[in-house]
């Protein structure tokens, strides 16, 4: 009788294990949490030690981040989740500090370079195809441990932050392989601290914030008419007493380099120099009749040009990344009905460099030109304001110039298909949904994450109408932007609550060109899950 309730009861147990057979869940003890995560290995074993039948686990879900993953293979199995004791190692030395950072964030030992394999390891390496998009990366979650490769470090970081995304909170990357890249290589935030002083200390904690969404550039305007907010040695005398010391910046920007993330610097000219210009009166642009011109420094002197070009060579130490901002929008000269009539020393200045049927707009485009070769000279990617481009005369704006595209507002405004039908190669800033303007002046309004993740794509640059697809791969991506016009109106705290939301949205855009499958109600969830 003994013998036969053992061999009833063996009976019942295997009934248990065929029972998960096909692609649906299992039954039982071995069912599928409720909170959607992957069935863990009971808690004491490891899928080494003391595996279970495979057909015990549901075929894994796509993981849950953000932004979501553009690819993922399912399988069943345990999945994987950090264990205190278990190792992170890499296969190349070059990922030591990815591997440091992922470990520490998951209370994971670090053990460098190995080529032996354990139970519970999290594995680092470069590889696969060197043509490949660089930010790519193929995570593998099988046998009870995670691989991360990618054809450069970036890749693999990346890969980290979903692995980091999947197991917050007790959760659990899903077993299978997730094949992930970005759609758009420009993935920005723009950060206006010449208007209001961020700390040091607020601007790190955004960049740890957009290395875990995959972000890869951080603007920085720091000049404007309100200040100058970085510490110079070459014109100590044009920085604001609220600022950041160099020392602070390089902080920053290594900071940033360890999330991937470029910082890219501006020096709005010719217009919003008004900083420079209390040290400098006698560089302000006047009219005709002798009346100062807010923020506007005077292009026919060559003073203006030699003090300009001091500030871009000494900051191109500060900032080795390649892009570089030349700002170059809402030059007031141009902003008057006849410009030669207002400014007749400007028509002078264009009509000796450039001919007697030169313009001020020609004059101002060849200063865009002019500090555009200034910074190549330090291997540099220049990029303008949209309307900082001209239409017509005998300047044209370099072709390598990347147009920074926000506004239709300017007078003799250019749709963004005059940019694209050149060739030009223009990043997304749109206005109508990216800038955040502190105080919400003239028409602006404070951006939703909604109405970015329901109604913008890279694609619509200017207003609501996308351009045409076939510019797609001239779109290099797109930068949310915060703007200080009445600093006050919010503090710090604010500003980074305010845009949490809409950082989410805009990198989900940047990075999966697809609809996105969960709705604003799930993904906003979501959000509130990962912190």
């Amino acid at each position: 009788m003994a013998v036969a309730l053992v061999m009833v009861a063996a009976g019942v147990s295997l009934g248990l294990w065929a029972a998960s057979d096909g692609d649906g869940g299992s039954t039982g003890t071995e069912a599928r949490p409720s909170d959607g995560r992957t069935a863990a290995a009971p808690r004491g074993t490891s899928p080494e030690s003391s595996p279970s039948p495979t057909r015990s686990y549901a075929l894994s879900k796509a993981p849950q981040t953000i932004p979501a993953v553009r690819d993922h293979e399912p399988a069943r199995g345990p999945g994987w989740q950090p264990e205190r004791g278990n190792r992170v190692v890499v296969a190349d030395a070059a990922l030591a500090d990815e591997g440091r950072l992922v470990a520490g964030e998951l209370g994971l030992t670090y053990a460098g370079e190995k080529d032996d394999r354990r139970a519970g390891d999290l594995r680092l390496a470069l590889g696969g195809d060197k043509k490949a998009n660089p930010e790519s990366y193929v995570m593998t979650v099988r046998d009870g441990r995670a691989e991360i490769t990618g054809p450069a470090e970036s890749g693999v970081f990346y890969g980290t932050r979903t692995l980091k995304q999947e197991t917050h909170d007790g959760g659990t990357a899903p077993e299978g392989v997730v094949r992930d890249e970005p759609a758009k290589p420009v993935r920005g935030f723009m950060l206006d601290i010449a208007r209001k002083n961020f700390t040091a200390d607020w601007i790190e904690d955004r960049i740890r914030e957009l290395g875990d969404l995959k972000y890869n550039q951080l603007g920085l305007h720091f000049s404007d008419d309100q200040g100058f907010r970085i510490e110079s040695d070459s014109h100590p005398e044009i920085v604001s007493q609220e600022r950041l010391t160099k020392a602070q910046v390089r902080k920053i920007v290594d900071l940033a380099e360890s999330r991937h993330i470029t910082v890219v610097p501006e020096i709005d000219s010719p217009g919003h120099l008004g900083a420079v210009i209390d040290a400098h009166p006698d560089l302000q642009l006047r009219t005709a009749q002798g009346s100062a011109v807010q923020g506007a420094i005077d292009i026919s002197k060559a003073e203006s040009a030699e003090i300009v070009d001091d500030l871009l060579n000494e900051y191109a130490d500060l900032f080795p990344g390649k892009p570089w901002h030349l700002g170059a929008d809402e030059y007031q000269a141009l902003v008057r009905s006849d410009p030669e009539a207002s400014f007749p020393q400007l028509a002078a200045a264009a009509r000796e460099k450039y001919g007697s049927g030169a313009t001020v707009a020609d004059l101002t485009t060849g200063w865009l030109n002019d500090r555009a070769a200034t910074v190549r000279e330090h291997q540099r990617v220049p990029r303008a304001w949209n309307d900082g481009f001209f239409r017509g005369g005998s300047v044209q704006a370099d072709k390598d110039i990347q147009v920074a595209y926000w506004t239709g507002k300017e007078i003799g405004a250019r749709e963004p298909l005059e940019y694209l039908e050149a060739g030009r190669k223009v990043i997304n800033y749109n206005d109508e949904f990216l800038y955040y303007v502190l105080g919400e002046p003239q028409t602006f309004v404070y951006p939703t994450g909604q109405r970015i993740y329901e109604q913008w794509t890279p694609l619509v640059l200017r207003g609501t109408t996308a351009v045409p697809e076939r510019y797609n791969a001239q779109i290099l991506g797109g930068s949310f932007a915060v703007w200080c016009d009445q600093a006050n109106a919010q503090t710090q705290e604010q500003v980074a609550a305010g845009i949490r939301m809409p950082l989410r949205a805009t990198v989900q855009k940047l990075w999966d060109p697809d609809k996105p499958e969960l709705s604003w109600a799930e993904f906003r969830a979501l959000a509130d899950r990962l912190g």
